[in-house]
């Protein structure tokens, strides 16, 4: 078994490579699809939301590399890794990845056709990657001076978007329901133009005129950017946590409409949203949360 687990991390380091050579950025990944690397603020219910400023590994994409030793030495720290994945809406390709889920029991690739249909583009031929659950992900990329938000199911049922602060697994890691591959003829293919018909459909909603966007007290950025960069399967419990520290350190009501906004954007409703910072609310205000009790999601 360890034999194998060896031999899953050095293919996966080899793909990894592979794809830093095509300029996009890489991390490690387990047999779960989660970062392989831990948070090192784990545990530490006071520490500032850290995006790596503190040097260590372990803060998920923003790890992600080009240059082949960090991304060597990502892999040494991470000796259980069988995956790795593709960090998305960064330089040089902004990429944006169109996830076609079939776990929701609704067909995604008929649901992306009728958008299609609807709207009136079609998407290039690009990279396309097959999933272990019969899913495929759609590479395309985006303008550099636009921001994708990441959603799940927001423009229709089965179909997720990753993007800035999202990351894709890479094609050749192996999983727990088993491996990413390419599709045939496409691995050598760049990818693709988003369609501009499309690119609208993934832009947040325009703001009723003479609407101001929430802004954010400036200590308080940190905890925005920590719910931004969350992925499926952290939302709730990203904002649950920034809602908590928000409430500990004083920073609502003014940060509460930023912090809704910014759960939105990841593919929450906003009546799930705030459901979730009540629940922070009823936490912090009732009784404190001593370090035992931290969630172990915490960063």
């Amino acid at each position: 078994m360890a034999t194998t687990n060896r031999q899953a991390t050095t293919l996966a380091l080899a793909h990894a490579l592979t794809a830093a050579e095509r300029g996009l950025a890489v991390i490690p990944l387990s047999r779960t699809k989660l970062p392989a690397l831990r948070s090192p603020h784990r545990g530490d219910p006071a520490a500032p939301p850290c995006h790596g400023e503190c040097g260590r590994f372990g803060h998920g994409v923003y790890d992600a590399s080009t240059d082949p030793r960090r991304i060597r030495e990502l892999f040494a720290a991470a000796p259980w890794a069988t995956g790795y994945g593709i960090a998305c809406g960064l330089p040089p390709h902004q990429l944006i990845g169109v996830d076609l889920d079939t776990k929701s029991g609704t067909d995604s690739s008929a649901a992306l056709r009728e958008l299609a249909l609807r709207h009136l583009f079609t998407i290039p031929p690009t990279v396309v990657v097959l999933t272990p659950s019969g899913g495929r992900h759609l590479w395309l990329t985006g303008p550099r001076d636009v921001a994708i938000p990441n959603s799940a199911g927001r423009l229709a049922p089965g179909i997720d978007i990753r993007s800035a602060g999202g990351y894709l697994v890479g094609p050749g890691s192996r999983t727990d329901h088993g491996t990413y591959t390419t599709a045939p003829g496409t691995g050598h293919l760049p990818p693709a133009p988003c369609p501009r018909a499309l690119l609208r459909l993934l832009l947040p909603p325009p703001r009723p005129q003479g609407a101001t966007a929430a802004r954010p007290p400036a200590h308080g950025e940190g905890l925005i950017h920590f719910v931004q960069a969350a992925h499926e399967g952290q939302r709730n419990t990203r904002l649950f946590w920034a809602a908590c520290r928000a409430y500990e350190n004083g920073l609502t009501p003014d940060l509460l409409p930023a912090l809704i906004e910014a759960a939105r954007a990841t593919g929450l409703t906003e009546q799930e949203a705030r459901a979730t910072i009540a629940s922070a609310a009823r936490l912090t205000t009732h009784r404190p949360q001593t370090p035992h009790e931290t969630p172990r999601w915490a960063p």
